[in-house]
């Protein structure tokens, strides 16, 4: 089944992602939460990569990447590494 992800749900997960990975520098785990009639859930790990904002009230590490970690390539990573 497919569903379309309208521009504002991809806002709303944006900014609930943000608040669950803080100052982090990696997230793993799920988001759940209802929006409108449904009820939404997102499953990721992912390596947080920030740039430094430079802003007249002072400086932020802003996320500037999410790069998605797949569990099959740690796997098999693991499982074919000789050590």
């Amino acid at each position: 089944m497919m569903y379309s992800v309208s521009s504002e749900l991809y806002l709303e997960v944006a900014a609930r992602l943000a608040e669950a990975i803080g100052g982090g520098s990696y997230f793993s785990g799920s988001l759940t939460f209802p929006f409108g009639d449904m009820e939404c859930r997102l499953t990721a790990s992912v390596i947080v990569y920030r740039r430094r904002e430079r802003l007249p009230e002072g400086d932020r590490d802003a996320i500037a990447d999410l790069v998605p970690v797949w569990g099959a390539c740690g796997r098999w990573f693991e499982s074919s590494h000789p050590d």
